[in-house]
C-alpha cells in the first residue's frame, strides 16, 4: 500500500462483475470495515450495454447518481461497450475518491474456471489464457469477464488483479457427483462434466453458518439454497461442496427466473423436428422458460406471489413448481451428507420470500423440517450470520444474507498480501 493511501486511512479494493449486457461494481475501504457495510464506499450498476446508450448508476449511503453513456461511434465500437463503461466508472471513481493513489487491488468475478481453477488466483497472462480456454463453457459470460479484466488492466497495469471463479468452490465434488452418464471420452477430451455455479455465494454462506454455530468451517455440514433469478442448491460436507444442482452450464437444476432447469433432453430433438433452430431452443430454455415461461407474467417472484394471492392460477402454478422442484433437490442433497447442521436459504428469493420458504419446508416435513410461522414471516434480526425460522423440534433452518462482493474482497486482499 502506498504511503499516501496509509496517511489518508485508505486501502481500497475495487470489485468488478461483468455480465454480457450489464456490469456491477463496488468500492471498499478495508481500513474502515468495522461497520455493517464492511467498508463499502460506493457501488453501482451499468445496464443496457447491448444498446446504443448505457445507464450507469452510482450509489452511496446518502446519494444516488445516474448518468447515460453513448455507446455508438467508430471509436466506441472498436473498443467495445465494456471498455467504454469501465472507463467512465474509473474516471468517476478517480474524480471522487482518487483511486489512482489509494487502490490496493481489484477483484473480478469470473463465471467459469472449468476444472483448472479450484480457488481464486492472481491474474497474469497465463491465467488470462486459461480463462479464454473456458469460453466454450460460458460463451456469454467469460468473454465479458475478460473484457473487464483487460479494461481495468489498461488503466492500472501495476495494480494486482484477482479472479474469483463461480465454479471454484464446487471443484471439491467427487466424480460420482460431477460425471455425466455419457461416453467417458466426452469428459476426458471435451471437459463435459458438471461444474456448478454460485460458488462464491455458497462459500460465503458456509463461512457465515460456521460463525453462527461457532464451529470451524471444516466441521460444518449444510444444504445451502441460493435462490434468485438464477438458483442453485449445494451439499456442503465438512465445509466443502460435494454436490450441487447446476451442471456444465447454469441451465441445469432448479426452476429459475427464465431458465427451465432440468428437462428431458429428448425435448431438444422434439423441438428440432418441429422446425425450431438450435439457437431458438437455447434462447427458449435460457430466457423464455422458468417462472416467466410457466406464468406468462413475470420472472420476478414478488410479482408472481402478488398475482398468486389474487387468484391467478398460472402464477400459483409457477410458485408451486418452483417450491416443489426446490424441495426435491434439497432432499436429494442430503444423500451426500452424513449429518446436517442446517438448511440455509439465501439470495434475493431465499432471504426475502417467506412464502417460498414456507411452501418448500412443508414439502420436506417427512424429513424432519418444520417452519416456525411467526419467525418465518416477521423475524427482524439483522445479524449477517443469519437467523432461525424453524420450530424447536425441527432441523435447523437458517436465513443468511449472501454477500458475494465481500467474498471477492476477502480473496483479493488475501492473495495480494501473500504475493
Amino acid at each position: 500500500m502506498n504511503q499516501q493511501a496509509r496517511e489518508n486511512n485508505q486501502q481500497l479494493i475495487l470489485v468488478i462483475n461483468c455480465g454480457s449486457s450489464s456490469l456491477k461494481f463496488a468500492l471498499f475501504n478495508l481500513l474502515n470495515n468495522h461497520t455493517d457495510d464492511k467498508g463499502l464506499i460506493i457501488e453501482g450498476l451499468a445496464e443496457s450495454l447491448n444498446h446504443d446508450i448505457a445507464k450507469i448508476s452510482f450509489k452511496t449511503k446518502t446519494n444516488k447518481h445516474v448518468l447515460s453513456k453513448p455507446l455508438l461511434g467508430d471509436k466506441n465500437a472498436a473498443l467495445g461497450a465494456h471498455f467504454i463503461v469501465i472507463e467512465e466508472i474509473l474516471n468517476y471513481l478517480e474524480q471522487h475518491y482518487k483511486i489512482s493513489q489509494t487502490l490496493y487491488g481489484i477483484g473480478h468475478r469470473v463465471v467459469h474456471g472449468g476444472s483448472v481453477f479450484k480457488q481464486s488466483v492472481i491474474i497474469d497472462a497465463h491465467v488470462i489464457e486459461q480463462i479464454k480456454q473456458c469460453i466454450p463453457l460460458a460463451p456469454l459470460h467469460n468473454p465479458a469477464n475478460l473484457m473487464g479484466i483487460e479494461a481495468v488492466q489498461s488503466h492500472f497495469p501495476s495494480i494486482s488483479q484477482v479472479a474469483v471463479f463461480d465454479t471454484a468452490f464446487h471443484q471439491s465434488m467427487p466424480p460420482m457427483a460431477y460425471i455425466y452418464a455419457l461416453p467417458y471420452a466426452l469428459y476426458q477430451e471435451e471437459g463435459v462434466r458438471r461444474y456448478g455455479f454460485h460458488g462464491t455465494s455458497h462459500c460465503y454462506i458456509t463461512q457465515q453458518a460456521a460463525l453462527f454455530f461457532d464451529k470451524p468451517v471444516s466441521d460444518i455440514n449444510l444444504v445451502t439454497a441460493h435462490l434468485g433469478n438464477g438458483a442453485s442448491v449445494a451439499a456442503i460436507k465438512y465445509g466443502k461442496s460435494v454436490d450441487t444442482s447446476m451442471g456444465m452450464t447454469p441451465l441445469e437444476g432448479l426452476v429459475m427466473g427464465t431458465r427451465s432447469g432440468d428437462i428431458d433432453p429428448g425435448i431438444f430433438d422434439f423441438l428440432l423436428s418441429k422446425g425450431y433452430q438450435p439457437e431458438q431452443i437455447s434462447e427458449l430454455l435460457n430466457k423464455q422458460s422458468g417462472l416467466l415461461g410457466i406464468s406468462g407474467i413475470s420472472n420476478d417472484m414478488r410479482t408472481l406471489c402478488d398475482h398468486a394471492e389474487q387468484g391467478n392460477e398460472r402464477a400459483l402454478l409457477a410458485l408451486d413448481i418452483f417450491c416443489f422442484r426446490l424441495a426435491k433437490y434439497i432432499a436429494a442433497m442430503i444423500v451426500s451428507l452424513k449429518s446436517l447442521d442446517a438448511l440455509v436459504f439465501t439470495g434475493g428469493i431465499g432471504e426475502n420470500s417467506s412464502i417460498v420458504r414456507e411452501k418448500t419446508i412443508h414439502l420436506l416435513s417427512m424429513l424432519g423440517f418444520k417452519i416456525h410461522t411467526e419467525l418465518n414471516k416477521h423475524n427482524t434480526e439483522s445479524s449477517p450470520t443469519g437467523y432461525k425460522v424453524n420450530t424447536e423440534d425441527s432441523h435447523t433452518i437458517l436465513v443468511i444474507p449472501t454477500d458475494e462482493e465481500s467474498m471477492i474482497v476477502q480473496d483479493t486482499i488475501s492473495l495480494i498480501s501473500q504475493n
